[in-house]
């Protein structure tokens, strides 16, 4: 018996939307049944490609009563209205990371989702990536002992991908803090499975004509005794997909000759607003989208992934990596190989799934992704005033 569909509305078709897409193309217990944008190209667009009614606002998104979940995929900034209006509505809340821009926002969040007796789930974020997941799962079977400390690093070209201007401005949601170290904190908190307890860290904000962060590292203190450093630097130039494989972010091979390429691109723009205008016309119903390849014919090179990390456990260390854990024993070395999944990101719908269809609750809730934020509002505060920030 095939699975009841989840009617799903779409709150902005960006760059999150388009990431997300293969998967709602992909997994049959969701079915995309309407859409809201400000742009009419994506809305004319979302409306060939899915037969489906289109709107200018969230407020005539959440009036359709065929929509039953609302993935709110809009800019950080409009989190949290979008998904109070949802919430009010009596819809089901998707909202893509970071949750909100600050934790007042997150409580308003919370509350209305509460209120309204709707599930609240942030993602993605990519402590739902299959390979974390299975980490998580060997760590507590008790088979290799305790965690004891967690190494995480990803090298990329981040800050030189064409972005808005709200995405160079720190205090509109933008930099590498907000945007990534939303993903790489998440991980580590779900394999060290205990509440953090003290950070410190310093970032990195080293281009002036990107003039927001570009990298940071932390160390964090978990409540087990456990601890994890966190590094990322988006500066465009050491790629740590190469410890990967070569298989990138997405889950897809990487041409390590292309190296150098969106630094490349960028210096071809003349201004500021040729770089938004190159971004939109690459994103959903821009000039140069490009649809996804047809889901049930094509198999990634591996799973989603956030760079390089080690978890160092009493009985051996554990490598996380896009189509295996490799476990560094005391004696001997084990290549545990994870089964290749055809759609991308089907982790998150198994999730919304589960809390939505069969009541159960969800990992990545608002309380969890409100601790999150949490550590990364610390990141940046730690880097500020040049000290610990206690997290309790």
């Amino acid at each position: 018996m095939e699975p009841r569909r989840l009617r799903l509305g779409v709150a902005g078709l960006g760059r999150a939307f388009t990431l997300m897409l293969p998967t709602l193309l992909g997994d049959p217990r969701v079915l995309p049944v309407a859409a809201c944008d400000p742009r009419e190209a994506a809305r004319r667009q979302f409306a060939t490609d899915f037969h489906a009614p289109v709107y200018a606002s969230i407020d005539e998104l959440a009036n359709d009563k065929n929509v039953e979940v609302i993935y709110i995929a809009s800019p950080h900034q409009f989190h949290c209205p979008h998904t109070k209006i949802a919430a009010a509505h009596g819809k089901h809340v998707l909202v893509e990371k970071p949750m909100a821009l600050d934790l007042a926002e997150c409580d308003q969040m919370i509350s209305a989702c509460s209120d309204a007796h709707v599930s609240l789930i942030v993602g993605h974020c990519h402590s739902f990536d299959t390979p974390y997941l299975v980490a998580r799962s060997l760590i507590q079977s008790g088979e290799f002992g305790a965690v004891k400390m967690i190494q995480a690093l990803n090298y990329t070209d981040y800050l030189y991908r064409p972005r808005r201007l709200e995405e160079l401005a720190t205090a509109q949601g933008g930099g590498a803090v907000f945007s990534q170290a939303a993903h790489q904190v998440d991980i580590v908190r779900l394999l060290a499975d205990s509440p953090a307890v003290r950070l410190r860290a310093q970032v990195g904000n080293w281009d002036t004509a990107r003039p927001t962060e570009g990298a940071y590292t932390a160390m964090l203190w978990f409540a087990s005794g456990a601890f994890a450093t966190l590094a990322y630097n988006g500066y465009g130039h050491f790629d740590s997909d190469e410890w990967t494989g070569w298989i990138g972010e997405m889950g897809n091979r990487k041409d390590p000759d292309e190296y150098g390429g969106a630094r490349q691109r960028l210096r071809t723009l003349a201004s500021k607003s040729e770089e938004t205008q190159l971004k939109n016309a690459g994103t959903y119903g821009g000039a140069t989208y490009k649809p996804p390849a047809d889901v049930g014919n094509t198999r990634a090179a591996g799973y989603q992934h956030f760079g390089p990390i080690i978890v160092s456990c009493e009985g051996a260390d554990l490598r996380p990596l896009p189509d295996a854990i490799y476990i560094y024993g005391h004696e001997r070395k084990e290549r545990r190989v994870i089964p290749a999944a055809t759609t991308p990101r089907t982790e998150v719908i198994d999730e919304l799934y589960r809390a939505v269809a069969e009541g159960h609750k969800p990992l990545h809730d608002g309380n969890w992704a409100k601790d999150t934020l949490k550590i990364c509002l610390a990141i940046l505060d730690s880097s500020t005033q040049q000290r610990d920030i206690d997290l309790l």
